[in-house]
């Protein structure tokens, strides 16, 4: 099997990222997976409308968080492709990833299935009734008392099969298609949306075969029960606000991924 994990990392270079770049590299020459880090921009998608602050915008000229669907155009030259976002550190002992996926087109970690903190319980289930409330009759999202069963995109598991819901279309194409264009302008309640939203609207508007990964392979650090993580195979750095200001990254990783 011919396996990728797709990385991004534009803009200034930060000690968070370049660490954790670096687990994903030694899990990859360990388990024979080839690597890319993506350091420039490819897409530049620009909101034709925006919504957003200008500040989304104007420090870089384009919005990053829609980078890392340049991996859409690989998927013809690999069985699978695991985006990993550059602030997920994988332990030395983590399991093969691609073992997961199977006959699915895509797998993923929903947020509602991790072992959260209350703070955070509360704060998903507000983020699930802005987020995807208002797309309940476009889209067939599942709900319980935490909210929408929607996927942490910090980590998505690619089958090559997933190129079937593109439609031949690239992966710039893909996200400028008319149906996205209110995601990426950040109207509304999407405002402060990444691609997390357009795509969970995507795979559940579309029915792509999903398979729902166990939390351990996208645990949010401080977003899980801190007795949780060393049960975790990837920890997930996702809010710089919870990083500890006085301590070096390398000793923080080191303490939380023994």
């Amino acid at each position: 099997m011919k396996n990728l994990i797709y990385q991004v990392a534009v803009g200034p270079k930060k000690d968070l990222y370049e660490i954790c770049i670096d687990s994903v590299s030694k899990y990859c020459s360990k388990y024979g997976i080839e690597h890319i880090v993506q350091r420039e921009p490819v897409l530049k998608i620009v909101p034709k409308k925006s919504h957003r602050s200008s500040e989304a915008i104007s420090r870089l000229g384009y919005l990053p968080i829609y980078e890392k669907e340049n991996a859409f155009d690989l998927l013809g030259s690999y069985d699978n492709i695991c985006i990993v976002d550059s602030d997920i550190y994988i332990k030395h002992n983590a399991p093969n990833i691609f073992d997961q996926i199977e006959d699915y087109d895509f797998a993923g970690v929903l947020e509602r299935d991790m072992p959260l903190t209350k703070q955070y319980a509360e704060k998903i289930k507000n983020y699930s009734k802005a987020q995807y409330g208002s797309l309940e009759k476009e889209s067939a999202f599942n709900w319980n008392k935490l909210g929408a069963d929607f996927y942490n995109m910090g980590l998505m598991l690619c089958s090559h099969k997933l190129k079937n819901y593109l439609d031949n279309q690239t992966a710039l194409e893909f996200i400028q298609r008319p149906e996205f264009e209110r995601f990426v302008n950040g109207e509304g309640q999407w405002r402060w949306s990444t691609d997390q939203t357009l795509l969970n609207y995507w795979i559940k508007k579309y029915n792509i075969r999903t398979k729902n990964l166990d939390w351990k392979w996208n645990a949010l650090y401080r977003g899980i029960k801190d007795e949780h993580l060393p049960e975790a195979h990837f920890v997930h750095f996702f809010l710089s606000v919870h990083i500890p200001k006085d301590r070096k990254i390398a000793d923080i990783i080191k303490d939380v991924c023994k």
